[in-house]
């Protein structure tokens, strides 16, 4: 490790993080064609809604990755995917691949496709099959050309029913309370909206629209339906349709499925954690031989379903070969990180390299509790929840133990 780490105690938000405060620039959320220059080079952002990809798009990936980047692929806390060290002349040739695999719909609105749905949905557990959503809403969003002005940082989540997504803070969710009756959920609370599943999605983008108009309402710096005042009543009250009680909603889950689960069809899915979310090359071409499709999953790991008997236990060991994790148990389950150096210049530490070491040498600080080590203060893509904050500092790094309210910076 850099450094040593010291304990201290909880800190407060940092400045401006507060919902009320206003932005005072547009969203520059990096896109597949709009890159961000990084320490390492350009960084591109390749939404994936639903994290459902084919096997020759993730093929595509992998080969970009190689050609244009530097060997992987980074799975986000939304299911997408960034690649990284690209060349300032990349980015045309990766729009090109891109787009020739089905990844590009639509030029204009690809930084706004952020989707997040179920894990195993439709294959496993869950009401219904939210897998429609996904392509019905991802199509309608690319249809409406005023949704292209939509923040690249608006998230809609598409719960089957298993409440696994719901509690991520979307923007604009649909949870399946029974498989006849659909909640709308709008800034993580219940709206009180109720449809059908096959009406679902067109209330899910009208409270997409309503929420543009709501924020044009009050200004239109808003990143997020959070940050407007009264913002998910506001957007409520635009809409017209049936109401009932708010219920409660579940919490953020912490981790998604890991293992071997048996789908409804007989067949095996393994989802298998991808250590700090750093997704090989080799590791990609792997799963995209192993199935036919595979998700990806906001708690960066990897669901390869639809296997039969036969070809689990290769499949498994294949996967553990080459470093995904399938143990429940495994402290890599507990364990994010920023980018770090060298990928970030406010990095003050290879956190990446710093938090695998403590992994694989059993010197996990907090007795091994859920942590997001950071390279900097503003701890980027640190999760929901509780989380131990491991925070580099220029005399190593700081644990904080204390519960430190801090909203995630989603990637």
């Amino acid at each position: 490790m850099s450094s040593p780490a010291t304990s201290s105690p909880a800190t407060s938000p940092p400045a401006g993080s507060a919902a009320a405060v206003p932005r005072g620039r547009v969203d520059a959320c990096p896109g597949a064609l709009q890159t961000h220059t990084a320490a390492d080079g350009e960084l591109a952002r390749v939404r994936v809604p639903g994290g459902l990809l084919t096997s020759a798009q993730l093929r595509v990936l992998a080969a970009a990755a190689r050609d244009l980047g530097d060997g992987a692929l980074e799975l986000t806390s939304r299911g997408n995917l960034q690649l990284r060290g690209l060349a300032p002349e990349a980015a045309p040739e990766l729009g090109r691949r891109l787009a020739a695999a089905g990844l590009l719909p639509s030029e204009s609105h690809e930084r706004v496709r952020n989707v997040l749905a179920s894990a195993l949905t439709g294959r496993s557990g869950g009401h219904l099959d939210v897998r429609p959503w996904v392509a019905a809403f991802d199509a309608g969003l690319c249809a409406d050309p005023a949704l292209a002005a939509l923040p690249g940082r608006f998230l809609a989540t598409l719960d089957d029913g298993r409440g696994d997504v719901t509690g991520l803070g979307g923007d604009v969710g649909l949870l399946a309370l029974d498989p006849d009756t659909v909640a709308l959920t709008l800034a993580g609370v219940d709206s009180g909206l109720r449809a059908t599943p096959a009406d679902a999605v067109d209330l899910a983008l009208a409270a997409t629209r309503a929420f543009l108009a709501e924020r044009a309402a009050q200004g239109g710096t808003a990143w997020r339906l959070a940050e407007l005042p009264d913002g998910p009543a506001r957007v409520a009250a635009r809409l017209p349709g049936p109401r009932a009680a708010p219920v409660p909603l579940p919490p953020a889950a912490v981790t998604g499925p890991v293992g071997a689960e048996v789908q409804a069809d007989g067949r095996t899915a393994l989802a298998g954690v991808v250590p700090l979310g750093r997704l090989t090359a080799a590791q990609a071409d792997l799963l995209a031989s192993l199935a036919d499709e595979v998700q990806l999953t906001p708690w960066r790991s990897v669901v390869v379903p639809d296997l039969d008997e036969h070809r689990v236990d290769d499949a498994a060991v294949d996967l553990h070969r080459t470093g995904v994790v399938l143990d429940a148990d495994s402290p890599w389950l507990r364990v994010t990180a920023c980018a770090g150096r060298p990928g970030c210049a406010r990095s003050l530490a290879d956190v990446r390299a710093d938090a695998a070491t403590a992994v694989t040498s059993g010197a996990l600080p907090a007795g091994g509790a859920r942590q997001h080590w950071a390279g900097c203060e503003r701890r980027c893509g640190r999760p929901r929840g509780d989380v131990v904050d491991v925070v580099a500092t220029p005399a190593g790094y700081r644990v904080n133990c204390g519960r430190t309210p801090l909203p995630p910076t989603p990637r």
